[in-house]
């Protein structure tokens, strides 16, 4: 089939159907250069692909509101892959996630379930990439007026299984503390809590990443903590210590 150049494609005119047909049909967008800022379309194996670049660099695609301003943009998927909602596109580090989500004014992310199917809304998974399997870790589930964060739990995941040992010398270990988040500014209030590198001595399954790590720019990648874990070692504490009190008070 011979192919032509068509230039100013649609401008003033109105276009009912437009029909390519080829193996592979394409659509190409370059500037006056042909070499710079290029976008194609591309139907091919049942799929549509949409590629950019700019230059030799890997593009970005940008979804933007009627108006097309930068306050706009709804989505975009950048050069590392990464989809980016909200406006602004992205916002974290270089080593974010690969989904990321803003916004100006609301919640950026809601999650829901009908009123007739309560249960599971999300499932975190660990992904076995020698087969491509995954093995469910976490959930967050609804009930009627309630929320409930889980992480596996069940008997059959776990081995080694002891009772017997000693919470009441490892709590005493923790230090918790007072203090102000910097982020708040002059508004800071006092709050408790802890410092990760502190706890993780006694608590490490309760803390993630390194003391003073930074990312591939030289910003802070902070450390993180799971409150959550501290309860077993809360809990065997209290036992102990009322095993004590019940032996005194009996001898």
């Amino acid at each position: 089939m011979a192919l032509t150049k068509v230039t100013g494609f649609g401008i003033g005119t109105i276009v009912d159907n437009v029909v390519m047909t080829s193996d592979d049909p394409t659509i190409t967008m370059t500037d006056s250069s042909g070499t710079n800022d290029i976008a194609t379309l591309q139907a091919t194996g049942g799929a549509l692909i949409v590629t950019a670049r700019d230059g030799s660099a890997d593009g970005e695609i940008i979804f933007k509101k009627t108006d097309g301003s930068t306050t706009d943009e709804t989505m975009r998927i950048n050069s590392a892959g990464k989809c980016l909602l909200g406006p602004y596109g992205a916002f974290g580090a270089a080593n974010s996630t690969a989904l990321d989500l803003s916004s100006t004014g609301n919640a950026a992310l809601g999650v829901g379930r009908n009123d007739n199917d309560l249960g599971s809304c999300v499932r975190f998974f660990k992904i076995n990439t020698s087969n491509n399997t995954g093995t469910i870790v976490g959930s967050i589930n609804v009930a009627s007026s309630s929320t409930a964060y889980n992480t596996s739990s069940d008997y059959r995941l776990k081995t080694s299984v002891s009772y017997d040992w000693d919470a009441t010398t490892r709590l005493k270990q923790l230090k918790p503390a007072r203090f102000k988040w910097i982020s708040d500014g002059e508004s800071a209030e006092f709050v408790d809590g802890f410092l990760a590198h502190e706890a993780v001595t006694v608590v490490p399954e309760a803390v993630s990443g390194d003391k003073d790590a930074v990312d591939a720019d030289g910003n802070i990648d902070p450390q993180g903590m799971d409150y959550s874990k501290v309860v077993p070692l809360l809990v065997k504490t209290i036992q102990e210590l009322e095993a004590r009190i019940v032996a005194l008070e009996t001898a």
